[in-house]
């Protein structure tokens, strides 16, 4: 047996019942690390004695306690990103101004997984602040994508997809503003999700009613990454969102067979309800249609002409077949997202601003131009900008609702009928899955900054290139990147699932259906 080549569902179940032992799979983990750290450089600090310790006290507790007693990740390894503060263990956030930082207290989503029993081994690279999509700074380097060592690895959750793609680790953790759990997912060939506002909050937090970034997970597969939010999710006092997914929600679905996705849940009100236009009308879910009565919207430009390279698209068309072959009803659709770009441009440079201007202010030298650039348009931002950009928000909320189905249309309000309402947008509504490029081309040049074309199209910013993942981050609905096959060159790339806001239980359902009849996740890379 492998252990770290193993699910991390399989690798917990064998070290609570004792078939490997939590200090087994430490040393495998740590003899990965070194065996290929020195090739794509993905993990900046380790803390070897503590994590051994932490192993040592994993084992005599398995031997002094039932399997079924232990916590679910009991023993697993795992780095953090380097953004997310761990507690005695040193957090630079991809900046030389904190390069000897080392935080009293850890931020939730490590607690959460180191309660469930996880043991912390150290930090994984990430961009400067976790600013773009290409995992390189000025402390560590730059993290190499193992499929082809001269890519790059996305970001700036890429160390952490980085560690699942070369067998590290089964799990990690990660966070997600314009694309950094599902760019790097798909530039690697494995799972990303970003959860809906309130599944995993944000804690501490500079400003705790923010909504843009989100903290998530990542796998090898979606039944792992549901794993994952059984352990991650669920509301915190020190965090006034609400929560529209608990971890009960997921754990749950970890009990469901994959032949009930077309079925759904009785009272979701979501997959498989029967409403008119609905699922529950379109055929009975079967192990090998799983997605009967599933309604499935495909996109490859995302309705506004946004450029996507060639073998990207047509992966995308390939892969919407099998969603057909499985079961499902697909269809040319897409929301209209035309406000989508001001809400997310407007949004993250406030964010970045607020959480950054006293750093850019102090030290001005030591940040990228990037960053800076991002901190300033947000100190430029006007009170009749951030008007414009609530007001965009509620027209692109309305129109989201209406294309899931999830609200009834209301009729626009009398500021859209001034400025120009939710109209325009491509299908008739009531889709269970948008499905689209989680990217908009194949991993890059890992000597880039950041791609200045795409498709022949040049990019005006660092952020525009993500444009296919920044336009769902401001709709605030779910989304996931799933492995969705290869380029001609061996490059992996990436579907993006999208599902309404707070459906994120019946978005996992079919993306795992998805996985697992392709498992494109097993094709690991040769290094």
């Amino acid at each position: 047996m492998e252990p770290l080549s193993l699910s991390a569902r399989d690798l917990s179940a064998a070290l609570r019942h004792r078939r490997v032992s939590a200090r087994e799979v430490l040393d495998d983990h740590f003899a990965r690390i070194d065996e290929v750290n020195p090739r794509v450089n993905v993990v900046v600090t380790q803390v070897r004695e503590d994590a051994y310790e932490q192993a040592l006290a994993a084992d005599d507790r398995a031997a002094a306690t039932a399997p079924e007693d232990l916590p679910p990740l009991h023993g697993v390894p795992m780095t953090h990103k380097d953004t997310h503060a761990t507690a005695g263990i040193r957090t630079t956030s991809g900046s030389p101004i904190f390069a000897d930082l080392v935080p009293q207290e850890s931020d939730l989503v490590v607690e959460r997984f180191q309660h469930a029993g996880v043991i912390s081994t150290g930090k994984n690279n990430v961009p400067e602040f976790a600013a773009g999509s290409h995992t390189y700074n000025t402390v560590f380097g730059t993290t190499l994508n193992p499929y082809d060592l001269s890519r790059s690895a996305g970001g700036s959750s890429g160390g952490a997809a980085v560690t699942l793609a070369t067998r590290i680790q089964p799990l990690a953790d990660g966070s997600d503003m314009g694309g950094s759990l599902r760019n790097p997912a798909a530039f690697n060939n494995v799972v990303g999700f970003r959860a809906s506002h309130g599944v995993v909050p944000s804690v501490p937090a500079r400003d705790p009613r923010a909504w843009l970034g989100q903290k998530g997970a990542m796998a090898r597969s979606v039944e792992d990454v549901i794993l994952a939010l059984s352990v991650i999710a669920g509301p915190d006092d020190r965090n006034p969102a609400s929560c529209p997914a608990p971890a009960g929600d997921f754990a749950a679905l970890l009990t469901e067979s994959v032949g009930q996705v077309g079925a759904g849940r009785a009272g979701t009100g979501r997959l498989g309800d029967g409403r008119t236009g609905g699922r529950g009308t379109r055929g009975q879910a079967t192990p090998d249609r799983p997605l009967a009565g599933v309604r499935v919207a495909v996109t490859t430009d995302f309705g506004l002409g946004v450029p996507v390279e060639g073998e990207v698209a047509a992966v995308v068309r390939e892969q919407a077949t099998m969603f057909a072959e499985l079961g499902a009803t697909v269809e040319e659709a897409c929301p209209r997202l035309r406000e989508a770009d001001p809400v997310f441009d407007a949004t993250r440079a406030f964010d970045m601003a607020l959480a950054l201007r006293d750093v850019v202010a102090k030290f001005p030298d030591q940040v990228k131009e990037e960053v800076i650039w991002n901190v300033e348009r947000g100190l430029a931002l006007t009170s009749a900008d951030l008007m414009d950009v609530a007001i965009a928000r509620g027209r692109l909320d309305r129109e989201v609702a209406r294309f899931f189905g999830t609200a009834g249309s209301a009729g626009a309000t009398a500021g859209e009928a001034v400025g120009g309402g939710a109209t325009g947008s491509t299908g008739a509504g009531a889709f269970d899955v948008l499905l689209a490029p989680t990217s908009q081309l194949v991993p890059f040049p890992a000597a880039w900054a950041w791609p200045r074309e795409v498709a022949g199209v040049t990019m005006g910013s660092y952020v525009d290139w993500m444009r296919s993942a920044t336009l769902i981050s401001a709709t605030g609905c779910p989304a996931i990147s799933v492995p969705g096959g290869f380029t001609a060159a061996g490059l992996p790339v990436g579907l993006q699932l999208v599902g309404a806001p707070g459906g994120d239980v019946d978005l996992l359902r079919v993306a795992r259906a998805y996985d697992e009849a392709t498992r494109y996740a097993d094709r690991a890379p040769a290094i």
